[in-house]
């Protein structure tokens, strides 16, 4: 029996799958709830046409992430889609039923080979908790500028005792302490405003030496010859990890790694002479990590080149 493929447009609450054979025609489509018994209801489909090949799935890491953990764990092929092509959304049309068969003869024709990552591990642990100590973060860095504002333009008085206080934790422990009482002053209200954001401070920053302790250990637990690599601390750790994926056997080279990192080197030209330019996209927190330089010295290129770009050096 001829294999199927199976290609897969994800919503938040119903997927829309569309099935074709290895010849490219179109055998039928389905739409089921994206919940556990949805899935399981899909992959029967699918498996009624005949032996499936693949399973084409756009946003895997997204709204088909359950899908892509429940066929995995079923021993199917998984294959991560890009979104259609917008030149040919504008040209056919667009519909889901478009979309899951674009994302299926995407997988027929090669475009789309990358297996979709299993999310079911350590690396995902680690990725859950990456997430929340990136987003206390940011807003301990909110409350922090918030709080300088609110010293600067502070009253007088209020502001030359807060000039005394000696250090950042100690600045900030100083006005979660304030005592405002009934606020009828200018003075009240701003040590009831600082009081308050200086506690959320003291609340994310507790909040993410938590998170770092945690994501130490798992990072530890997952790849401790990389933790012993010179330079590594755990964040860099964990961010080539979230990087990799569970299921690092779908890399398979030095060049596909590079190539997620965003810092595989890209072909050129500088008027007459090759050049090589850092890839503007995928993961763009890991270039920071690479060992090797990606750029060609500004030297060798010409000078239009550095004409038409002002960062260039001669």
């Amino acid at each position: 029996m001829d294999q199927v493929i199976i290609g897969v447009d994800t919503h938040k609450s119903n997927h829309v799958a569309v099935a074709i054979n290895t010849q490219g025609a179109r055998l039928g489509s389905m739409s089921v709830p994206a919940t556990s018994q949805g899935y399981l209801d899909l992959e029967k489909w699918a498996e009624d046409f005949g032996p499936v090949k693949a399973f084409g799935i756009e946003g895997t890491g997204s709204y088909g992430g359950g899908l892509s953990r429940s066929l995995l764990s079923h021993d199917q092929t998984v294959i991560e889609v890009m979104r259609p092509n917008r030149q040919l959304r504008f040209l056919h049309g667009k519909s889901d039923n478009i979309d899951a068969e674009g994302a299926a003869r995407s997988v027929l024709n090669g475009q789309a080979t990358a297996i979709a990552k299993s999310q079911i591990g350590s690396v995902e642990m680690i990725r859950h908790l990456k997430v929340a100590r990136d987003s206390a973060i940011k807003s301990r860095s909110q409350a922090a500028i918030i709080l300088k504002a609110l010293i600067i333009n502070a009253p007088a008085q209020l502001r030359d005792g807060l000039d005394k206080v000696k250090g950042s934790i100690a600045l900030v422990r100083h006005m979660a302490a304030f005592r405002p009482g009934e606020v009828i002053t200018p003075t009240a209200s701003a040590k009831a405003a600082m009081r308050a954001i200086a506690k959320r401070w003291l609340f994310l920053h507790e909040e993410v030496r938590i998170h770092d302790l945690e994501l130490a250990a798992l990072v530890e637990l997952r790849a401790p010859k990389l933790m012993a690599a010179h330079g590594i601390g755990a964040m860099t750790a964990a961010e080539m990890l979230i990087l990799v994926g569970d299921n690092p056997e779908r890399i398979k080279s030095e060049a596909a790694l590079a190539k997620l990192c965003g810092v595989c080197p890209l072909s050129g030209h500088c008027y007459a002479i090759p050049c090589r330019a850092k890839d503007p996209g995928f993961k763009r927190q890991n270039q920071s990590h690479a060992s090797e330089p990606w750029w060609q010295p500004t030297s060798q290129c010409s000078p239009l080149h550095r004409r038409y770009n002002p960062n260039a050096q001669s």
